[in-house]
């Protein structure tokens, strides 16, 4: 890789680690509210695909051995384990797809929006499952406090992070 390519990562890497602490605890569900989601819908129109994973897979990583990235400012191997784990590998699909739709239909943002919609799903399906296991709860009864509560809003960030990125794109000259 380039300087250029390994600095953008390094970048978006950085702004994952900054948001994706900040999060709000929802009294129903033991995972929270974070600005995570954000920052990855937002990487998706700044990285290639290649990139945005390796971004992702650094974030998961520094987290993993000991920074306070994750939500509330935690870190550690064992947050994989705990009820939000799914949702942390669940990253990897949800930047994967997005960005997939991102470079296949660059004219069109409702199907760059219906890529991260597609990816949010994924990402809700394996982190719920994870939730239901975590929590001995059946995927159903897991679901609204592991999925259906944090729709609404990420429907909100996948829309700006849309209007931003596009914009992004433009001035950065970015394909």
């Amino acid at each position: 890789m380039k300087t250029k390519e390994l600095t953008k990562i390094a970048l978006m890497a950085a702004i994952i680690c900054i948001l994706a602490p900040i999060s709000i605890p929802i009294p129903i569900s033991p995972v929270a509210l974070t600005l995570g989601t954000f920052a990855l819908y937002l990487s998706v129109y700044i990285l290639n695909i290649k990139q945005a994973l390796v971004a992702v897979a650094l974030y998961l990583a520094l987290g993993a051995v000991g920074l306070p990235v994750f939500s509330g400012y935690t870190a550690g191997i064992a947050k994989f384990a705990g009820p939000g784990g799914g949702y942390l590998v669940g990253y990897l699909f949800l930047v994967g797809i997005s960005r997939y739709f991102v470079g296949k239909y660059p004219n069109s943002s409702k199907l760059q929006m219906a890529g991260a919609l597609l990816g949010t799903v994924i990402t809700y399906t394996i982190g719920t499952f994870w939730l239901a296991t975590g929590t001995n709860t059946g995927f159903l009864a897991a679901l609204p406090m592991g999925a259906l509560v944090f729709i609404p809003l990420d429907i909100v960030k996948l829309i700006l992070a849309n209007v931003v990125g596009r914009k992004m794109q433009t001035y950065l000259r970015i394909e």
